[in-house]
């Protein structure tokens, strides 16, 4: 994908998010590799004036992680849409004519140890953890069909995020059997799945690592602190204005959110 492509989807997404607007199509050819949706993206955070203060994590299903070289995909969290639950559900905006949904995720919030290699496994990835909470993202696009086009379009609107709520700290004690804790996503008082992060590839801390190996190769470890929302666990559920959404992690507490236009 040459330079001028690039800019101009970037430029069309920040655009449209700045303003709160729907794209009615891709605005461009859509990347066809996640080298250059990785391009858009990269672009796409230079022309913004906000501070990432986290990375969302999605996994590419079969057959698309074969084809693609990669089991999963990673998007920024700006600063200033990630907030810290206390009582009434918080109202959460989405773009009412592009994409909305809602997953119940661990968001894992990180450090970058001194002199430190990157870590292999679990045991080496606590070295590099702070705090673990209970979590939903909202995962929002203005353009309707992001996922519906595959991961490579997903990746060019920013891995296709548009906030996160945090929730009650997961004890340290639980970081163990992290994979057994059960989780249901209610929307609505309706229960839409319930899972366990012991079907999620290699679980959070898997996708830590897979963070942390994308940013290195992208050179944007400077970026790595923050919150990493490692992944949907029930699913990715779509949710209109209006909805409530609920996430309740067995043993640990609840998180709520209310979408908002």
């Amino acid at each position: 994908m040459d330079r001028q492509a690039v800019e101009r989807i970037a430029q069309a997404f920040v655009t449209a998010r700045t303003q709160g607007k729907a794209l009615p199509e891709y605005p461009g050819d859509r990347p066809l590799t996640l080298a250059d949706a990785y391009q858009v993206q990269d672009h796409a955070l230079q022309l913004w004036d906000r501070y990432v203060g986290g990375w969302k994590v999605g996994k590419i299903p079969p057959p698309r992680d074969a084809e693609l070289g990669a089991n999963r995909l990673i998007g920024p969290i700006f600063e200033d849409v990630i907030y810290h639950q206390a009582g009434s559900p918080l109202a959460m905006p989405v773009f009412a004519d592009g994409f909305a949904a809602a997953e119940a995720e661990f968001a894992v919030r990180i450090r970058v140890p001194e002199n430190a290699a990157l870590p292999t496994n679990d045991a080496e990835t606590y070295d590099w953890v702070e705090e673990i909470r209970i979590g939903i993202e909202i995962a929002s696009s203005p353009y309707a069909g992001i996922n519906e086009d595959g991961p490579c379009v997903t990746v060019s609107d920013h891995g296709n995020n548009a906030g996160l709520v945090l929730g009650a700290v997961v004890p340290r004690e639980m970081w163990d059997g992290i994979n057994d804790i059960a989780v249901e996503t209610i929307i609505d008082g309706e229960t839409v799945g319930m899972a366990t992060t012991a079907s999620m590839l290699d679980g959070p801390f898997g996708a830590v690592r897979f963070l942390l190996n994308n940013l290195a190769e992208r050179g944007l470890m400077a970026q790595a602190p923050g919150w990493v929302s490692s992944g949907a666990i029930t699913g990715v559920h779509d949710v209109k204005v209006g909805q409530s959404v609920d996430a309740r992690f067995a043993g640990i507490g609840s998180v709520s959110a209310l979408i908002t236009a």
